[in-house]
């Protein structure tokens, strides 16, 4: 099996050269995204390996179908870079639904810690010998109330770690877990509640048509002044302009982001000696209470290798069996089940 793996980095390489090996699956390493500009590299391959800022949109999908790819492996867990009804009965599209919720949750607080213990800060300061503690008082997270959006494994991940600082928790899912809320330290509640009620409100949750700037100016203007908003999930659950807008007049403590809207440019690449042309995140990164990481939630050592192990495992097991647990677009299911999202 050949495959074209598109957005090629250096910490890939080893772990999927290692499983590619294992089980005869040769990967050609692409330093370009996947789009219609690059499409054409694919010809020749079995297979596409993508990632979260690669574009498979209608012309893509269309183009990859022509030259007879008939798997797309995306080496992630969301899907919102791929168009999905269009990608019905024209290709395998393929996913890795976990790899280390420790990774992304332990990342998230990292970013709170960070920023409210001023670590970033300190450690500028004491680089030029000054040990001056002024400006650099905290808060304690120990019986603050967190917001956590999602609650799949990422996020209970991340309420667990919570909950061994004495926090409590509001939790919101659409599909709430059963044997999740306590009815004490961890409740589920509906959105507005949460926005009301937590002085930290952390982002899980998938991007959907209804999660697109779930954190808008209204739903900023519900929350206590001086709110920590954590997203390690994807950019687009945050309105941007109004995370900004929020910063400003006070309504925002501090934002910690390790996903931003319209990263696909710029993440992932050395942009220091270019002008950034993006004024919002230019603005964003200049603030005092902002943490702004480049989508490094998931990278740790354990979720590289798991990454591309299920990767690489997806592919197998379809191209030997022609199923794949891990498939989110079904050919064996109707249109209609594919349109009304129930193929997923």
């Amino acid at each position: 099996m050949k495959i074209a793996f598109f957005d090629a980095k250096p910490y890939d390489k080893p772990s999927f050269e290692k499983y590619g090996q294992q089980y005869s699956v040769k990967f050609k390493y692409f330093e370009t995204k996947l789009n219609e500009d690059t499409v054409d590299l694919a010809n020749g391959y079995d297979g596409v390996c993508v990632f979260v800022n690669d574009t498979i949109n209608a012309a893509v999908i269309d183009r990859l179908a022509d030259m007879g790819v008939k798997v797309l492996a995306l080496r992630c867990a969301g899907f919102n870079n791929v168009d999905m009804k269009y990608a019905y009965g024209k290709l395998h599209v393929l996913r890795v639904p976990a790899y280390s919720p420790y990774a992304v949750a332990e990342h998230t607080m990292a970013l709170l810690l960070t920023s409210i213990r001023r670590i970033h800060k300190a450690y500028l300061r004491t680089r030029d010998f000054n040990f001056s503690l002024a400006g650099m008082t905290g808060f304690d997270l120990h019986g603050k109330t967190v917001g956590v959006i999602g609650t799949g494994k990422i996020g209970r991940v991340f309420i667990d770690i919570c909950r061994g600082f004495g926090m409590k928790v509001l939790a919101y899912d659409k599909f709430p877990a059963s044997d999740l809320d306590n009815g004490d330290t961890v409740k589920y509640v509906e959105l507005d509640e949460l926005f009301r009620n937590s002085d930290i409100i952390s982002l899980h949750c998938p991007l959907t048509e209804e999660t697109y700037h779930i954190v808008n100016e209204d739903s900023l203007n519900k929350c206590k002044r001086g709110v920590v908003i954590l997203n390690t999930s994807r950019g687009a659950l945050v309105d941007a302009e109004a995370l900004l807008a929020g910063i400003k007049s006070r309504q925002v403590g501090a934002a910690c982001l390790d996903v931003y809207e319209e990263e696909s440019d710029l993440f992932f690449e050395d942009n220091s000696g270019h002008i950034m042309e993006d004024d919002t995140l230019a603005r964003l990164i200049s603030m005092p209470n902002v943490i702004v990481t480049s989508h490094q939630a998931f990278l740790t050592e354990e979720a590289l290798e798991n990454i591309a192990e299920t990767t690489v495992k997806n592919i197998v097991g379809f191209f030997e069996t022609q199923q794949c647990p891990n498939e989110l677009c079904y050919r064996g299911g109707s249109a209609e089940d594919c349109k009304n999202g129930k193929c997923f």
